[in-house]
């Protein structure tokens, strides 16, 4: 069983209040939801960037691999105003 651990940095370049970044973090926390994922909002007080936190279970480690394409391609085609890094760790 492996345990993915990832964290979205997102650049907010349009966003200029906190309120807005609020609501495109809620918004992409809801498409995530989707992928069963257990999510959480770790950004900062700075409203042009927001980090998102995930976790989600594999049987292996290609099947991970396989899940995190499906979560940035989805990333990509819903959002792709923003620029993004994934980072993430198996364990």
């Amino acid at each position: 069983m492996i345990i993915s651990n990832c964290i979205l940095h997102i650049e907010l370049p349009y966003v200029h209040s906190l309120k807005g970044r609020r609501s495109v973090v809620n918004s992409i926390k809801e498409k995530l939801k989707v992928f069963n994922l257990s999510v959480l909002d770790v950004s900062g007080e700075y409203a042009k960037e927001a980090d998102v936190a995930f976790v989600f279970l594999s049987q292996n480690t290609l099947g991970a691999v396989q899940y995190r394409e499906k979560i940035e391609k989805m990333l990509e085609r819903n959002f792709s105003e923003y620029h993004f890094d994934l980072e993430y760790e198996e364990i």
